[in-house]
């Protein structure tokens, strides 16, 4: 009986998988995981305040954000029975230009550490497992960045012995055990991805957004590598980048659209240019060649759609879905309608084919969700969190 118990520890722990950081352990909305059902049952919930942040699971813990009574609160959860392990609360300003407001950015856990980016430039490292602070500072303050319409919404990201933030022009780099700033850019305004870690010829490099252009940097020092014009509506470079090989997809809303880059050419040469997937902030996931996302804005007509990354031409749209998040697994897609139901579709460029449809919440629902150790995690924008089983 041993081998064979060994065999499914193994097993289970093959399919199992932590979601240390914003979009995943490859930074691409894509999960390891291998879904035991489509099916989804709430195991516990939480109130957490208001905010838009997403959720990291480590080490058996859960962390998000939220914010209320003038104050934001970064939490920790237990993963399994949701019950708070710690949190810290500090005064912020709740930021509601236009929608709710609330937090923005989700924690990122490394090495028994969680660092944590408020819109408004609190830069926190604490004991992931105690909440303690390890160091803090306000890096808005000390580099007199200018701070985007909607405030700092990007996660930290975690480069070497460096933590690397989108604030300025071009990003800012601070030592992850002291908080000491290493390098920072032009004061002008970021944009709102989070930094995102690629590898091109070989080159080490971190993609950032600023309101005009999306560049690439030397996480070393900051040198700009190169940089790519992208001109938005108020600034708004917020969903995340997708790199496949040495070509880049970048996407946004407000009409813009989306493009693909040869970011190995110098300077970056377009491969194709259109409208048919525009990223007002929920980022895509690529499978096998074809790009998976929200087209359009929260208060138009958007649509889930697909598009063939190497071409761009459109493969399928669903309007039923509307304005949405997600997030992948085991070639499936697991989308968060903004009106909060959540569907598990099949990711395949031939039709849009939902294998479940559930209602979870209600409110407005703009957060990706999470997928970690077979559990869904889903939020409202009000506060309302649910944990979900996959069966």
């Amino acid at each position: 009986m041993r081998p064979l118990f060994l065999f499914l520890v193994a097993a289970a722990s093959v399919q199992a998988a932590d979601w240390a950081v914003w979009r995943g352990p490859n930074h691409d909305g894509i999960s390891t995981e291998k879904l035991a059902g489509t099916a989804v049952k709430k195991v516990w919930e939480n109130q957490i305040g208001i905010g838009f942040s997403s959720f990291t699971v480590a080490a058996g813990r859960v962390y998000t954000t939220g914010h209320a009574d003038g104050k934001d609160t970064v939490f920790c959860f237990d993963a399994e029975t949701g019950k708070e392990v710690w949190k810290h609360t500090y005064a912020a300003d709740l930021g509601d230009k236009y929608y709710e407001g609330g937090t923005s950015a989700t924690p990122t856990i490394d090495d028994g550490r969680a660092y944590h980016l408020s819109r408004w430039g609190d830069l926190l490292c604490f004991d992931a497992a105690t909440g303690k602070i390890v160091w803090q500072k306000n890096i808005k303050q000390e580099t007199e960045a200018d701070i985007p319409d909607w405030g700092f919404a990007g996660s930290p990201l975690v480069a070497g012995n460096l933590l690397i933030v989108n604030v300025g022009k071009a990003g800012t780099a601070v030592e992850k055990a002291t908080g000491k700033t290493i390098w920072t850019s032009d004061k002008a305004s970021s944009g709102y991805c989070t930094p995102y870690p690629i590898t091109v010829n070989g080159v080490s490099q971190v993609v950032l957004s600023s309101g005009r252009a999306y560049k690439g940097v030397k996480p070393k020092d900051g040198t700009v590598l190169w940089e790519h014009a992208w001109t938005t509506s108020y600034g708004v470079n917020a969903a995340d980048p997708i790199l496949s090989g040495n070509r880049l997809f970048i996407s946004t809303g407000y009409n813009k659209g989306c493009a693909v880059l040869d970011i190995s050419s110098k300077p970056p040469k377009e491969i194709w240019r259109n409208r048919l997937m525009k990223n007002q902030f929920n980022s895509c996931v690529l499978l096998e060649g074809h790009l998976y996302g929200s087209d359009g804005d929260y208060d138009k007509a958007a649509v889930l759609k697909c598009i063939d990354f190497d071409t761009g031409t459109e493969k399928w749209s669903d309007a039923g879905v509307g304005f949405c998040s997600l997030t992948a697994a085991d070639g499936k897609l697991i989308i968060m309608t903004a009106k909060g139901e959540l569907i598990i579709a099949k990711a395949i460029p031939a039709k849009f084919e939902p294998i479940s449809r559930t209602p979870v919440l209600t409110g407005r629902c703009w957060t990706a969700p999470v997928l970690a150790n077979g559990h869904i995690y889903v939020r409202n924008a009000a506060g309302a969190m649910v944990c979900l089983a996959v069966q």
